[in-house]
């Protein structure tokens, strides 16, 4: 948005006519003054409702519904039992509010048809991207002592999430401010969605994954992100662009990524069959998640307080710690007997699935996100997400010997499972729907598997007969190709899209000839991010409670770019040593 379109939609804002009762017309009798009750919803109203740059965008954003006394009332009553009630009755509490969001109109973008290009740039324009890319992380961690990520809310919510699945997340959740949030994020996106703020607050932008917008970003540090950033720079090292110092510093960044993820970001926790195993936390304990002190505390007084660890973050930790030629003691566990603990079975553990957003999928053999803590603690309750899956399947392949797969029939039942999940979103193309996946793109679901293909195609070939007898492999990657190729390149893309898709072209063993679109969106899209670094920061992946949260940044972007066009450089290369 350019500053004049900017400077229009503030002046609508702050002079529009208002119709009806605003979010604080509704909220300051119950929620701005009381004693007693729970205190954390009153604080949650006033640091992420009611502060001082959000008011003024929203107190003239009146809801004509609650014009309506009766139906004022019954949304006043809900909030005071919220605040009152020793243990609310969470789907009671919801109702009122999932009633209003029926006419939200949140929807998932749909880029527009782009011209495809007939070639790909010049390869001394990819190794300058390549070569840009991996100074920018370097110098990150060089600046930083690790390389950031970011959160940004995006507080118009996600188009996945109306009244129904509000409703889900508000009776599966566990932890009381989790809850507190998710209703209070949920009422408010009411109000913004029939606000002139609205484009203030969700503006419109080029291609799938959606940008983040600087005010709103929080830098952190997670096991989950170092892991991604130490598969980057070793791609960075094996293009060979890297300088001699260069790549001595990407090395000693990875050593301290690597023993960041299995050492500092470790915890032990329970496992089914009554041991305990090491696995890897979200947000290991302070100082390690290097927010700052204000926003240190902003966390804490949103309710998000407590993290635990997930099967993702250790998942992706245990690959990259691997590919680095880590021994550590960690990665001889076997996760696969952990996992199988946290495996949905039709009809016997379904219910570990608490928070079924995204209930049009099967779950049946998927292992779900969250782990419980040795204080048995699980604040989101649990979902469970395809991408997550893949992850699982891309390190149970890196490790087949070493965990004895093939040889264990426990181990090898798992994997075929998650296979047969894996099948089963494939056949019915819901991996293309963003309603199936919790926490990423369907086009990230895309280089994902790619990557997990990878994996699993680098195995022996009797190996691979004996994990995928039905070749789902073969079927998965056919319907992953035919997505991308005709829906996602075909229409306008930002960097971080064709990134992604280079991913999934490359790994996939596409023709080369397809990477010609996304590597000129890279190529032309370079110095986008101004002062921040080669790229803007984009979505890379998400929470949908208790409102839109997307992580990603400046770095997360480069990185992205730099694995794909490493990949593509390195299969257009083979195809020309071939001719």
């Amino acid at each position: 948005m350019g500053f004049h379109t900017i400077a229009g939609a503030v002046c609508r804002v702050l002079t529009a006519k208002k119709d009806g009762p605003s979010l604080y017309d509704v909220c300051d009798p119950v929620l701005l003054k009381y004693r007693g009750g729970d205190a954390h919803l009153g604080k949650f109203y006033r640091t992420a409702l009611r502060n001082p740059a959000l008011r003024p965008l929203l107190r003239r954003a009146g809801l004509p519904a609650l014009k309506d006394p009766q139906r004022l009332a019954r949304l006043r009553a809900a909030l005071v039992h919220a605040r009152d009630d020793g243990t609310p009755d969470w789907a009671a509490v919801g109702a009122p509010v999932a009633e209003l969001m029926g006419d939200i109109n949140v929807r998932h973008p749909q880029p527009p048809p782009s011209r495809s290009a007939l070639r790909p740039p010049a390869a001394t324009e990819i190794d300058k991207v390549i070569r840009t890319c991996g100074a920018h992380l370097l110098r990150s961690f060089a600046r930083n002592g690790f390389i950031p990520t970011y959160a940004a809310f995006n507080l118009l919510g996600d188009a996945d999430m109306g009244g129904r699945e509000m409703l889900m997340a508000l009776t599966g959740l566990n932890a009381r401010g989790y809850k507190n949030s998710t209703l209070l994020f949920s009422l408010a996106r009411i109000f913004i969605a029939h606000s002139p703020a609205r484009t203030l607050i969700n503006p419109p932008w080029t291609g799938i994954a959606e940008p983040m917008w600087e005010p709103m970003q929080i830098r952190h540090r997670s096991a989950y992100y170092d892991a991604f950033f130490t598969e980057a720079l070793l791609g960075f090292i094996e293009t060979g662009l890297a300088s001699a110092e260069q790549a001595g510093a990407a090395r000693r960044a990875i050593s301290e990524m690597v023993d960041f993820c299995l050492k500092i970001s470790a915890e032990e926790v329970p496992s089914h069959d009554g041991s305990r195993v090491k696995v890897i936390t979200a947000l290991a304990p302070p100082p390690h998640p290097r927010f700052s002190r204000f926003f240190a505390q902003i966390k804490q007084d949103l309710g998000f307080g407590i993290y635990v660890p997930d099967c993702d973050t250790t998942a992706c930790s245990f690959s990259a710690a691997l590919q680095a030629g880590s021994d550590d003691p960690i990665l001889n566990q076997p996760l696969l007997d952990f996992y199988r603990g946290y495996q949905v079975r039709a009809g016997a553990n379904e219910p570990r699935v608490t928070v079924p957003i995204n209930d049009t999928i099967d779950y049946e053999g998927g292992v779900v996100t969250w782990i419980d803590n040795l204080d048995g603690d699980r604040p989101y309750g649990n979902d469970l997400d395809p991408t997550l899956n893949l992850d699982i399947l891309e390190v149970s392949f890196r490790n087949l010997a070493r965990w004895r797969v093939i040889e264990t029939p426990q181990r090898l039942e798992t994997v075929r499972r998650i296979i047969s999940f894996q099948k089963r979103l494939a056949e019915s193309g819901a991996f293309r729907n963003p309603r199936s996946h919790i926490y990423y793109l369907p086009e990230l679901y895309c280089a994902y598997f790619g990557r997990c293909y990878a994996a699993f195609v680098a195995l022996p070939l009797a190996a691979q007969r004996i994990i995928d007898p039905e070749n789902v492999f073969a079927l998965i990657r056919a319907r992953v190709l035919g997505y991308v190729r005709n829906e996602l390149i075909v229409r306008e893309m930002n960097p971080f899209d064709a990134a992604l898709a280079l991913m999934a072209l490359a790994h996939l063993g596409a023709e080369t000839a397809t990477f010609a679109a996304p590597l000129h969106r890279i190529v032309r899209s370079l110095g986008e991010g101004g002062r921040h670094g080669p790229y803007k920061a984009y979505e890379w992946n998400k929470m949908k409670t208790p409102t839109r949260i997307l992580v990603g940044g400046p770095e997360v972007t480069s990185a992205f770019v730099l694995m794909g066009l490493a990949l593509a450089k390195r299969r257009m290369a083979g195809n020309a040593n071939a001719e």
